[in-house]
């Protein structure tokens, strides 16, 4: 799996995002960035990951941080998932797969002795500097927001 470590600068990425506006990874530089990447749109845990960056917009934006959330959903899929929940975070859609593959998420899952290839949930803190400042792998939903917001506080 080739993924960008501790140090490396992070992969550019430019997709669209709910609403259909593009984004690049670019347009942030100067400020930190949480991007995490979620299996789909409107399941249990990705719903209560993209709820928990919600409610802690402020917070984050008050360190001068943006959050990113990145799953091989379509635009119109994302639209729907955002107006649901009332999210106020910026989705991106990977429909081909290509900053999945960049990032090294795309990978081989299991369930009910099955294996599939799909999204694994991670995230990456992005420093102002453009560099990897810290990457969690296979992340489990509960605390996680809470763990990305002290980390940005300790850059």
């Amino acid at each position: 799996m080739n993924s960008p470590a501790v140090g490396d600068t992070a992969p550019q990425i430019s997709l669209p995002r709910d609403g259909g506006e593009m984004v690049n990874l670019s347009d942030f530089a100067g400020k930190t960035v949480v991007l995490y990447f979620y299996p789909r749109d409107d399941t249990s845990g990705c719903t209560k990951e993209a709820i928990g960056f919600t409610e802690n917009l402020d917070a984050f934006d008050g360190l001068n941080t943006v959050i990113l959330g990145v799953s091989k959903d379509s635009v119109k899929k994302h639209d729907k998932f955002v107006a649901k929940h009332d999210l106020k975070i910026a989705l991106l859609s990977d429909e081909e797969g290509d900053v999945c593959e960049r990032y090294g998420v795309w990978v081989e899952k299991s369930m009910y002795g099955k294996t599939y290839m799909g999204i694994e949930r991670a995230t990456f803190l992005i420093g102002a500097d453009g560099k990897i400042a810290q990457v969690w792998r296979k992340v489990k939903v509960p605390g996680h927001v809470d763990a990305v917001l002290e980390a940005v506080r300790g850059l």
